[in-house]
C-alpha cells in the first residue's frame, strides 16, 4: 500500500532527532484511512508546534479574563492558567467559549480534586510544580471516566525524577525551576541522556531566551512574567501584553523553523 507523507512547516518533532516514526507530528494520508487522534495526542502537538505556554496568575477573574483574551489575540496558542488564580474555571470556561480553537490548561495543579474539576471545565492540560502520582495513578477511580481526554505535564528537576515521570506514563515533562537550576546549560545536559523524552522549561525564562531554550532541545517554554508583565497587569496596559505575546509567539516558530531544518539536514546525511 502506498502512503503519501504532506510534511507542513512546523510539523515535524521539536524535540530529538527526526524519526518519522516516533511521533505524530506529520500528516499522514492513507489510501485507506486514518487513525483517530485522541484529546491527549492532539494537544501534545499543540504544543510541541506552539513552542510557548503563556503561564497566568492575576488577582482577579476580571483581571485574568483581560489579559488571557490579550495574550490569545497576540498570538500564543497555548495558555496555562494558574489554579490559585480566583474564578480559575470560571474564565476557563468563558474562554473556551471565545476562543475554541486555542489549547487551554490549568497550572500549580496540586492534587487529584483540582485536577478533575479542572479537566471538568475543559481543561485540555494540567500542570505541577512536581509530580503528583495520584493524577497517573488515580487508585480512587476519580479520573477513570476522564482518561485519554487530557495531557499531564507533571514537574521534575533532577535527572532520577525526569526518568521517573516517564516511567510513570508522562508523555512530556516540565523543568522547574529551570534557571534556578543552570537555565539552558541545563536543558541541554539533560537532553544527552534523554532524547526520548520531550520537557518544558519552565521558570525565569525571558522571550529573549525563548529560542536558545528550544534549539538546546526543550519542546516549549513557559513564559509567565515574560508576557504578563507585572508593570502591565498592574496598570491594564493588555496592549503591551498582546504585543509581548506577538513578539513571544514569533521568536518560538524562528527556532522550531530552525530545529526543523537542522532535523532535515541531518536526516539527509
Amino acid at each position: 500500500m502506498l502512503v503519501s507523507r504532506r510534511i507542513s512547516m512546523w510539523s515535524l518533532p521539536a524535540i530529538g532527532c527526526w524519526n518519522p516514526f516516533a511521533f505524530a507530528r506529520f500528516r499522514v494520508s492513507c489510501a485507506s484511512s486514518q487513525l483517530p487522534v485522541s484529546p491527549k495526542d492532539k494537544t501534545l502537538r499543540t504544543i510541541y508546534n506552539s513552542g510557548v505556554i503563556a503561564c497566568l496568575r492575576a488577582s482577579s477573574a476580571e483581571l485574568a479574563m483581560s489579559a488571557a483574551c490579550a495574550a490569545l489575540n497576540g498570538g500564543v496558542s497555548v495558555l496555562e492558567i494558574v489554579m490559585s488564580t480566583p474564578g480559575v474555571l470560571e474564565v476557563l470556561q468563558q474562554l473556551l467559549q471565545d476562543y475554541p480553537t486555542r489549547t487551554l490548561g490549568v497550572g500549580t495543579v496540586l492534587n487529584v480534586k483540582d485536577a478533575k474539576n479542572a479537566v471538568e471545565a475543559g481543561a485540555k492540560f494540567l500542570m505541577s510544580p512536581t509530580m503528583v502520582k495520584i493524577i497517573f495513578t488515580d487508585s480512587q477511580g476519580i479520573m477513570d471516566d476522564l482518561e485519554g481526554e487530557f495531557l499531564y505535564i507533571p514537574g521534575v528537576m533532577t535527572p532520577t525524577e525526569v526518568l521517573t515521570a516517564y516511567e510513570a506514563g508522562a508523555q512530556i515533562v516540565k523543568v522547574y525551576p529551570v534557571s534556578a537550576l543552570g537555565g539552558i546549560k541545563y536543558i541541554s545536559a539533560l537532553k544527552k541522556p534523554f532524547p526520548h523524552i520531550s520537557m518544558v522549561a519552565s521558570q525565569g525564562i525571558t522571550i529573549e531566551s525563548t529560542g536558545d531554550y528550544i534549539r538546546e532541545g526543550a519542546s516549549s517554554v513557559v513564559l509567565s512574567d515574560a508576557i504578563f508583565n507585572k508593570e502591565f497587569m498592574k496598570q491594564k496596559n493588555f496592549d503591551g501584553i498582546s504585543q509581548l505575546s506577538k513578539l513571544a509567539a514569533s521568536r518560538a516558530m524562528e527556532a522550531l523553523e530552525w530545529k526543523q531544518q537542522s532535523s532535515l539536514n541531518e536526516s539527509c546525511h
